[in-house]
């Protein structure tokens, strides 16, 4: 389809914020990615769930929360609207009761967008859901990633011979060659584990796992300067689970952790990583039935709001040395 222009979030100065049509950031609804630079789109399904369920109504809220978000970053300037054509393309369908059907949809759907040229920033959902998105964005070639959360993800089995769970996605990706083990940053890891050995696929295969103790005594900055020697120039994937945050910020999720990163260590850290080569983006694990006053869809919406200004920066770099 021909976009005329650069989509543009509703006047908040004459519809409320409260009033309209839910869409991320207010953008206008597009039924595909055809003629967008940035897909924003939601991933409605949790059936990697392994205890507490509800991140699949994560998208509806995260884009009633995203009313708040204004046209201009406050840091850096970044009016992602400017730098390139952005919409919201709905939601990919999904399979409440077949896991491995949702899967296979939710592939298709960002195959659709990666072959329309956008680059997508998905609200999820469980973190299983960052799997398919990978295999439909890294089919022709491993990328690098930065991971925010409490957990690296990267298990083997459940309840039996299970392999697919939102504690085995990263497992399952290097396995696939989706990912470059040694391009791979976890930051914020903590918590208990099931067993000592709960880390060894990570370390046999290169991934850089910063837990929290170290980044307490590192700062956000320091971490990040790391994050990026790491990743380079490569095709850089994003994904920021909720639950890297401490609890205290963002009480909605299905594991959380206390001892956890700030939201404020968490935007400096997203806005230090602008000048990457992102290819794609997601905030996972939103779970409404446990939120508060909307407080964790509201911290979701706004870290989808710090990935899409890197991204649309992002974005515009790569036209500019294309031209």
């Amino acid at each position: 389809m021909s976009i005329k222009g650069n989509p543009q979030p509703v006047d908040a100065a004459v519809v409320p914020r409260f009033a309209g049509h839910a869409t991320f950031m207010r953008l206008p609804a597009f039924e595909t990615a055809e003629g967008l630079d940035i897909a924003l789109c939601g991933v409605p399904w949790d059936g990697g769930t392994t205890n507490r369920a509800g991140a699949r109504h994560g998208p509806r809220e995260i884009r009633n929360q995203s009313s708040l978000m204004r046209r201009v970053h406050h840091v850096s300037r970044i009016g992602p609207y400017d730098l390139a054509r952005v919409g919201d393309v709905g939601d990919a369908p999904v399979n409440p009761i077949d896991l491995l059907d949702a899967l296979g949809k939710i592939e298709g759907f960002f195959g659709e967008i990666r072959a329309a040229g956008a680059i997508p920033i998905a609200a999820g959902g469980d973190h299983l859901t960052t799997l398919p998105i990978l295999r439909a964005l890294a089919k022709d070639r491993p990328v690098a990633m930065i991971h925010f959360d409490a957990h690296s993800d990267t298990n083997d089995r459940y309840f039996g011979d299970n392999p697919y769970t939102h504690g085995t996605p990263f497992r399952r990706a290097i396995e696939e060659d989706l990912l470059v083990g040694s391009k791979v940053v976890q930051i914020g890891i903590r918590g208990s584990v099931y067993d000592p050995s709960d880390l060894d696929f990570a370390t046999a295969n290169g991934l850089r796992v910063i837990h929290m103790e170290e980044f307490t005594q590192r700062g956000p900055a320091d971490v990040i300067a790391e994050a990026r020697a790491i990743v380079g120039d490569m095709p850089t994937y994003i994904t920021f689970d909720v639950d890297c945050l401490d609890p205290v910020y963002a009480p909605g999720t299905g594991t959380p952790e206390i001892g956890g990163i700030t939201t404020v260590e968490a935007q400096a850290m997203v806005r230090g990583l602008q000048g990457l080569n992102v290819i794609g983006a997601d905030v996972v694990e939103v779970a409404p039935p446990f939120d508060l006053g909307g407080m964790t869809a509201l911290v979701g919406a706004t870290m989808m709001f710090e990935l899409l200004c890197i991204t649309a920066d992002s974005f515009a770099s790569q036209r500019a040395r294309t031209v």
